[in-house]
């Protein structure tokens, strides 16, 4: 049982490897993939190919997660990456099925294709994650300078421009998106309403009600980036504390686990031969 259990380990990891790099690697431009990437960039097309025609219908939450991730894939493309990994996780599984014979086959067979077509979703869920960590990091320090900047005279589209043209953070990157959509012609509400999906971050939602208040109604934006910026930064800072008063019992478990004994050991060692 335990072989069969790493095997459909394995195949999983496996999966959701080909699945990350598929995303990693379309999201960059061509020029700046090197022999390696390259290699398997040929590989990771023929697990999307593969995994095309047994693609399902993607879940209606499926576009949010990946523009919440950030990664410029279509739905379609993500099915098909996950049928791909599936078929993939499915074929190691039939390989292994020597190595694990009986009731450990059937595991294998169960839980490989089931490792491979949720590996996608874990790393689209992971990527959101540390995205909106980061964000809610900026978010502070990207709203005083939308506040200094439409205390300058700009307006709001320009002032969002001007802080993603400035700033170098991830948050200030989806500001300088949406401003170039902006800048194409895109509505002023799909603008804003793109730039919420795209940022999972939680101060996201008022801004974004800040923005479309401006645009419709002429309200004033500084007063309100004024209020968002001191309550990002106190949910930062209460995050932080949250994370300090965390890290305390993990120390003093490292302590009491590896430290205490190490030194009873030490005094053990000494005392022995005196004892003897």
């Amino acid at each position: 049982m335990t072989r069969a259990v790493v095997v459909a380990g394995l195949a999983g990891v496996v999966a959701a490897f080909a699945a990350v790099d598929l995303a990693a690697v379309l999201t960059r431009g061509r020029s700046r993939l090197g022999p390696a990437t390259a290699r398997r960039l040929a590989w990771l097309r023929v697990l999307a190919r593969i995994g095309r025609p047994a693609r399902g219908r993607a879940p209606v939450d499926l576009d949010g997660r990946i523009a919440a991730a950030g990664v410029d894939l279509s739905s379609a493309d993500v099915m098909a990456v996950k049928a791909g990994a599936a078929l993939a996780g499915l074929g190691l599984a039939v390989v292994a099925l020597p190595v694990a014979p009986g009731r450990a086959g059937v595991a294998v067979l169960a839980c490989a294709p089931a490792a491979g077509f949720a590996a996608p979703d874990l790393w689209l869920r992971r990527r959101a994650r540390d995205r909106g960590r980061r964000m809610a990091r900026e978010l502070a320090d990207v709203l005083d300078l939308l506040r200094v900047a439409v205390a300058a005279g700009l307006t709001p589209a320009r002032a969002v421009a001007e802080v993603g043209r400035r700033h170098p953070g991830l948050l200030a990157g989806e500001l300088r998106r949406a401003a170039a959509a902006r800048a194409l012609g895109a509505p002023g509400d799909a603008v804003v309403r793109e730039l919420e999906r795209r940022c999972p971050a939680g101060g996201i939602g008022p801004l974004a009600a800040a923005l479309r208040r401006a645009e419709r109604h002429g309200a004033p934006l500084g007063p309100a980036l004024a209020a968002l910026a001191a309550q990002a930064r106190a949910g930062e800072a209460r995050r932080r504390m949250e994370a300090a008063a965390r890290a305390g019992p993990q120390i003093q478990l490292v302590v009491a686990l590896l430290l205490v004994p190490a030194v009873l050991a030490l005094v053990a060692a000494a005392l022995i031969p005196a004892v003897t």
